[in-house]
């Protein structure tokens, strides 16, 4: 059985045992988080919500916080002395799926 949840702006397909990186969410470590904006379940069955599956929930244990590589941005325009570089580090949440309800 799986799952598509939605977090953070973005969807993700999960199964029970799976681990999964998603936008930072404020829970601390070794804490459970319930997702209820659950948008498909598929398995035996398909059930597609409207935009939400009613009654549906998935069960996640928060396995720790942290951020990922550097991204370096850099602007450059020739002949007119103009770069900037700047970098930038995403913060992630590592998330394993204990649960789905359907």
């Amino acid at each position: 059985m799986y799952a598509v949840i939605q977090s953070g702006g973005k969807q993700l397909r999960v199964s029970e045992g799976s681990e999964v990186y998603v936008e930072k969410v404020n829970v601390s470590e070794g804490e459970m988080i319930v997702f209820d904006e659950i948008l498909m379940i598929g398995g035996d069955q398909t059930v597609v919500g409207n935009p939400f599956v009613k009654g549906a929930k998935v069960e996640a244990k928060v396995v720790k916080h942290g951020k990922q590589k550097k991204i370096i941005i850099f602007k450059y325009k020739p002949k007119k002395k103009y770069r900037r570089k700047q970098g930038h580090r995403q913060p992630y949440t590592k998330l394993e799926i204990t649960k789905i309800h359907a």
